[in-house]
């Protein structure tokens, strides 16, 4: 059960399934509401660019470069224009897809572009009015757009910044997850009126709703669960705990979320874990976990389509020294600056034949072998005797006062 690769920090990668390249770190991933096509932003400090995948034949069919580019991806509900965060270009890149190319054909300014200081982040689409509802990080807005005349109708300002949006069609309703509130904002789409917050986790990020728009799956990402909420009482009802110890210390950075075809299963990436926790969700108020998958390093997103689960890993399937990277004597135009740090780890995209039971069971065991982390360890860490850093919780130590000096750079 050994891990095929050990990274510098100790832990394991053993990616299930088929792995495909994508660019710097890939952070969200788009169905076509056919789920045909799945679309890939990559927004690392590299080239940043867009690829669409055809998910029945694991094959790219389309890639665009960007100026910029975010978190926020979102089809229209044709399928036929895909819109994409421009980052703090602080526009919605609005393309289309024909004859196996993506084309650019309009932009959506939001404002002038950094150093003014709005941050496009997630985003959905609410075709039945023309809308198209972006969040921003950096100024804690919403703007609502108009996906015919391609202009901002309105800004709403929020408390926090917000990480994405997610459009209710059966609820005539839109959730803003507000990443710094610990809250999801609910707004009425046919006015705009803001309703009832819904409490949540600790930087609630990724939303997804269950296909009758009855439970909403939050995934709170400082504290390592998923809320489950009724949408129609605007309560939570249920936490799952998505790590891999139930009292494990925040960490394992719960960022993504999909369901299985049949809405039974819910799979949640672990990005700082590196794996999928997968919960039996078929119950209200019964969920309970069933096991794990083990991923790449750093998965950002999870999707499920044509029965099989696509990963984008943030980090790929290893790391890499750079021992030609920028040095202090280096000049600015110098090659060696390809290996800066920073442009060192490309994404990757796993493709995984959903487990049975079986295979399942395997995968939870090569995870917690892929991970240098226990509860053991908490109360009892690896050391030598005599070291002034005790092994032990409680043992004594010589030292007195610890100075912790933070420096950047």
């Amino acid at each position: 059960m050994a891990p095929h690769v050990v990274l510098p920090n100790g832990w394991g990668l053993t990616p299930a399934g088929r792995s495909f390249p994508l660019g710097d770190l890939p952070l969200n991933m788009a169905l076509s509401p056919d789920q045909r096509l799945l679309a890939v932003t990559n927004n690392g400090v590299d080239k940043q660019f867009i690829q669409l995948f055809d998910t029945k034949t694991e094959k790219q069919v389309a890639a665009i470069d960007l100026a910029k580019a975010w978190y926020g991806l979102a089809f229209s509900a044709d399928g036929k224009t895909l819109y994409a965060s421009g980052g703090n270009d602080n526009t919605v890149l609005v393309f289309s897809y024909q004859k196996r190319k993506l084309q650019q054909d309009t932009v959506i300014r939001l404002g002038a572009p950094w150093p003014n200081s709005i941050w496009v982040a997630g985003l959905s689409v609410d075709d039945t009015r023309n809308q198209l509802y972006v969040a921003t990080k950096n100024d804690s807005s919403l703007y609502v757009c108009n996906t015919e005349t391609f202009k901002v109708d309105r800004r709403i300002r929020l408390e926090s910044p917000a990480f994405t949006t997610l459009f209710d069609a059966a609820n005539q309703s839109l959730y803003v997850s507000l990443w710094g509130a610990s809250k999801i904002a609910v707004f009425d789409t046919r006015n705009l009126v803001r309703k009832k917050d819904i409490p949540v986790g600790n930087h609630p990020c990724e939303m997804l709703l269950s296909p009758n728009g009855n439970i909403l799956y939050v995934a709170n990402a400082n504290d390592n669960s998923v809320s489950v909420v009724n949408t129609k009482t605007g309560k939570e009802t249920e936490v799952l705990n998505a790590a891999l110890y139930p009292d494990a210390a925040a960490g394992s950075t719960t960022n993504s979320l999909a369901l299985s075809a049949d809405a039974k299963t819910l799979f949640i990436a672990n990005a700082d874990n590196n794996c999928l926790a997968v919960f039996d969700v078929s119950k209200t108020g019964e969920s309970h976990a069933m096991g794990f998958i083990p991923t790449g390093w750093y998965p950002t997103s999870v999707r499920f389509a044509m029965g099989k689960i696509f990963v984008a890993n943030g980090k790929g399937l290893q790391s890499s020294a750079n021992p030609n990277g920028p040095q202090p004597t280096m000049k600015r135009e110098d090659s060696r600056a390809a290996q800066y740090i920073g442009r060192l780890f490309h994404g990757a995209l796993s493709i995984i034949p959903t487990p049975n039971e079986k295979a399942l069971s395997a995968y939870s065991k090569q995870v917690y072998a892929n991970t240098p982390y226990s509860k053991e360890k908490e109360l009892l860490a690896e050391g030598e005797p005599g070291n002034p850093v005790p092994m032990r919780v409680g043992d004594p130590s010589p030292i007195r006062y610890v100075f912790y000096i933070i420096k950047e750079n």
